[in-house]
């Protein structure tokens, strides 16, 4: 780290970085809430042939249930694969989205085929309701009349889960995809999803995260923007009970988000900016990379300054992007993610 960065850093006053397990038991405790259980068993309905020529003819696309045992109780959700036609083992993405369309706004299915990459993804809410409720889908399964105990699973712990049952569905399929090559991904509250995601499972060899900022890649320290206490005030059913008494006092937190991010080490980790996205907050996004950087087998490798527009940073095992624009997953965060996984991927 160069000495304008070590002032900005030192400024944050941000705790150093702890042993993996130490780390992330203290963000899952604290934070997220623990990962439910993986399931008892699992199985799956495969629609074969879901959309008829797609990507004309290009790639194949499905309609996948995932049906799991959890205890005495069973819950399924839905989930999407394209495939590439092309023989050979593809790299692949795991997209939580929005919304369930293939394609999609955020997701664009055959610029991705055409790139080489399979490409799953689910809609969100399918799993669990993006709000208070904790009697529907998989909170309802989890917590008898929706109560919890203050580190349980939020939402976001949640929807990690439901990505990492998508991976299990992707692992029996290697004839096809290449699972050195699993990518979790995601946009705002699913880009601090995807990041819990990876942390929280190995198989997983990269995550990014798309202007996820508070409780994503931004750091809480300093953060312009949102900050811990309205992201709880306005979103508590994403994180556990315990986070509710870090409003107000984040210098008092044992942790930060670049455990997050340091967490998903010795794999690869990037994180993606916007220009006009105020509310994430670049630049804490930004320092919070360079803070985690020791984690990483390759640190974080970058100009000593503060991002500017169109700076992209990938040489290290963590890397940074940023553009123009405002709060969305477009194209361009697309390509650069495309180009982050393709110099990592060998």
């Amino acid at each position: 780290m160069k000495s304008f960065l070590d002032g900005k850093i030192n400024e944050r006053n941000l705790p150093r970085i702890l042993p993996r397990e130490e780390m992330l038991d203290l963000l899952l405790k604290e934070e997220y809430g623990y990962i439910p259980p993986i399931p008892t068993e699992m199985s799956f309905e495969v629609q074969d042939n879901y959309i008829p020529n797609f990507c004309a003819g290009k790639a194949e696309a499905k309609r996948i249930v995932a049906n799991c045992v959890m205890g005495d109780k069973t819950f399924a959700f839905p989930f999407y694969a394209v495939f590439p036609v092309k023989d050979g083992k593809h790299p692949f993405f795991v997209h939580i989205n929005f919304r369930d369309d293939i394609p999609d706004r955020f997701m664009p299915s055959e610029e991705l085929v055409d790139n080489g990459f399979a490409v799953f993804s689910f809609c969100y809410k399918d799993v669990t309701s993006d709000d208070g409720d904790f009697t529907n889908g998989l909170a309802g399964v989890l917590y008898e009349n929706g109560k919890r105990k203050p580190s349980d699973a939020g939402k976001l712990s949640m929807w990690a889960w439901a990505s990492q049952r998508v991976l299990d569905y992707a692992c029996i399929n290697s004839e096809k995809l290449d699972l050195n090559c699993a990518v979790v991904c995601g946009h705002s509250r699913l880009g601090k999803t995807a990041l819990l995601t990876a942390a929280t499972d190995e198989r997983f060899k990269f995550a990014y995260s798309n202007n996820s900022g508070c409780g994503g890649a931004a750091i809480f320290r300093g953060k312009k923007g949102e900050t811990a206490e309205k992201i709880y005030s306005a979103f508590p059913y994403w994180f556990c009970e315990n986070f509710g008494k870090y409003g107000n006092c984040e210098n008092e937190m044992k942790f930060d988000q670049h455990y997050l991010l340091a967490s998903i080490a010795p794999r690869f980790v990037c994180v993606g900016s916007a220009t006009e996205d105020a509310w994430a907050d670049p630049v804490s996004e930004f320092l919070s990379c360079v803070s985690a950087g020791e984690a990483f087998n390759k640190s974080f490798e970058c100009d000593d300054r503060l991002p500017v527009v169109n700076d992209m940073w990938f040489n290290g095992d963590i890397g940074y992007h940023f553009r123009e624009g405002l709060h969305y997953f477009g194209r361009e965060d697309w390509n650069r993610l495309i180009e982050f996984v393709n110099s990592h991927k060998f």
